[in-house]
């Protein structure tokens, strides 16, 4: 069994900072891109950041600057930092990662099951 699991939400006031965690674990063979997304209440789902095993990243435009993602490859871990928070930065923000597993199978997007972040004005 697999499981990506987030730690790290919670509530901020606005300004502050916060860094999320993803943890891999199971019977992964290797990832490839990992990511993390978001969704706020009444909103579909949106990319914030992901990166790829080798290091390069793509962010949102409304997080560039704000946020950095970065991995640990030894860990099956995926980080966010967060700083400079919004309001409008509130959802339950999700872990996603491409997964290869020992027996093959793959799974091109495997989602936590989600942290919430809140920010008060």
């Amino acid at each position: 069994q697999v499981q990506l699991v987030e730690s790290g939400g919670g509530l901020v006031q606005a300004g502050g900072s916060l860094r999320l965690s993803c943890a891999a674990s199971g019977s992964i063979g290797s990832i490839n891109a990992m990511g993390w997304y978001r969704q706020a209440p009444g909103k579909q789902r949106e990319l914030v950041a992901t990166i790829t095993t080798g290091g390069s990243t793509n962010y949102a435009d409304s997080v560039k600057g704000r946020f950095t993602i970065s991995r640990d490859n030894a860990k099956n871990t995926v980080y966010l930092q967060m700083h400079s928070l919004k309001p409008e930065d509130t959802a339950v923000y999700y872990c996603n990662a491409d997964l290869l597993l020992w027996n093959g199978v793959r799974f091109s997007a495997y989602w936590g099951q989600g942290t919430q972040v809140t920010v008060s004005s």
